[in-house]
């Protein structure tokens, strides 16, 4: 397996422009489509997950022409009513949970018969509920493996037998989230109920914004159910501009904590849409210097960094930074309410606790929390002699990238496949190493 080397690191300092967001980049190019008119998109994503959204639509029969690279895009709508071009389609999806969950619901309110799957890791993410929360408005929908999971077989929509939708909100906010973009899509209006608590209610808001710029306007009634009024569906907003991605962020601004800094990334800011801003929260309790503008941040401190006991619900993707960040501490740090974690790219709660643990630390982990303890050794003046830490990273691009910040310690690191940073952001590792001395 290819690894990559990282050597000790003793000071991090500089700044970035953002990759564009994931989140948004991949619901502005469904929203996009399924509009009347044209949208121009700048500062998308190149990724793998956002090739996953545009290799789907294209399959689909949608025009996405590049104007001056990949970043900048504009997408021809189809507008609601007449379904894709293309009636039959086999869709791959990669590990792209985004993708498979939208698209997922688009499908099942369209009018021909298609086929979604993926790696085998996609295969073993749940989709259930937001196949179940469809079937009143007429989605006919086979599991074509195991019940509740892809790969699925999509079918022309039935007529609907309800316009009341019921959905779970406490496994995935992407069931939420693909249910609402797909009905304005019909026309038609419908009322979502939300069953348990809601999780990942940022990304939720992100979705509801977005769809807003689109033209439609969702009523909100707190977090127990949504309104979508009967309209004439989505309509370009002509151009759209997607801010920095805030997960990536993170990553630099704690090596800017730790390393010294300052650490400035560029492309979001008070004025973001994205709810793992609220990283600099975390950043904050635990004794960094944050500076903010509307469209940067800027990160410094040094380690030792103060303990915390924090819910991580809201910013499940950047909490994977700050588990990394307690081994900087001289006190426990404890991640709760990340029940989530366990149906991401893979089970990151095991795979956290599994990698911390080879920094001599010790680990507690439950059904939702991680609880980090204090490791002497890992506090002890850097050595450049002894030999690097190898990091698993189970094909997820988050924990290869969170891991990148263990070079601030005792011992270097080694990452193995480093290449699986690709799904979001693959020139992560250039960019990070721009910032060390």
């Amino acid at each position: 397996m290819e690894s990559l080397f990282l050597p000790q690191a003793k000071h991090a300092e500089g700044r970035l422009r953002l990759p564009g967001s994931k989140s948004i980049s991949n619901r502005t190019l469904l929203l996009a489509a399924l509009s009347r008119g044209e949208t121009t998109l700048t500062g998308v994503l190149d990724s793998d997950d956002t090739r996953v959204m545009r290799g789907a639509l294209a399959a689909l029969g949608v025009q996405v022409d590049e104007l001056d690279g990949p970043e900048n895009v504009r997408v021809h709508g189809i507008g609601s009513g007449r379904g894709f071009p293309v009636k039959r389609a086999e869709i791959f999806l990669g590990n792209s949970g985004t993708s498979a969950r939208s698209l997922a619901g688009v499908l099942a309110m369209a009018d021909g018969e298609y086929e979604l799957k993926g790696v085998p890791r996609m295969h073993e993410r749940p989709i259930g509920d937001l196949v179940e929360g469809l079937r009143p408005a007429g989605a006919n929908v086979r599991y074509l493996g195991q019940e509740g999971f892809p790969p699925l077989a999509i079918s022309p929509r039935s007529r609907a037998s309800s316009t009341t939708l019921r959905v779970r909100g406490d496994v995935s906010s992407q069931f939420l989230s693909g249910i609402l973009m797909a009905l304005p899509w019909t026309g038609e209006g419908a009322r979502i109920e939300i069953e348990g608590e809601l999780i990942s209610k940022p990304y939720v808001e992100l979705t509801l914004g977005l769809m807003a710029r689109f033209g439609v306007k969702v009523e909100r009634e707190g977090w127990n159910a949504f309104v979508i009024p009967a309209s004439g569906g989505y309509v370009s907003p002509g151009t759209l501009e997607v801010e920095g991605d805030a997960s990536s962020a993170s990553y630099f601004l704690a090596a800017g904590t730790i390393g010294g800094g300052p650490v400035r990334v560029e492309g979001v800011g008070r004025a973001s849409a994205q709810g793992d801003v609220r990283f600099t929260e975390v950043l904050e309790a635990m004794g960094a210097k944050i500076e903010m503008g509307e469209h940067w941040i800027e990160a410094s401190g040094g380690p030792p960094l103060h303990g915390f006991d924090m819910d991580m619900n809201l910013i499940p993707d950047a909490a994977m930074t700050a588990a990394v960040l307690a081994l900087f501490s001289e006190e426990p740090c404890t991640l709760r309410n990340i029940a989530s974690w366990r149906v991401k790219e893979t089970d990151r709660i095991t795979a956290m606790s599994n990698e911390l643990r080879k920094f001599g630390t010790r680990v507690q982990e439950g059904a939702n929390f991680l609880r980090i303890f204090p490791s002497r050794e890992f506090l002890r003046p850097r050595s450049s002699t002894v030999a690097p830490v190898m990091i698993d990273t189970y094909q997820d691009h988050r924990v290869a990238m969170a891991f990148s910040l263990a070079a601030f310690g005792p011992r270097p690191v080694r990452i193995n496949d480093p290449k699986c940073v690709a799904k979001t952001f693959p020139r992560f590792f250039e960019e990070f190493e721009k910032l060390l001395s």
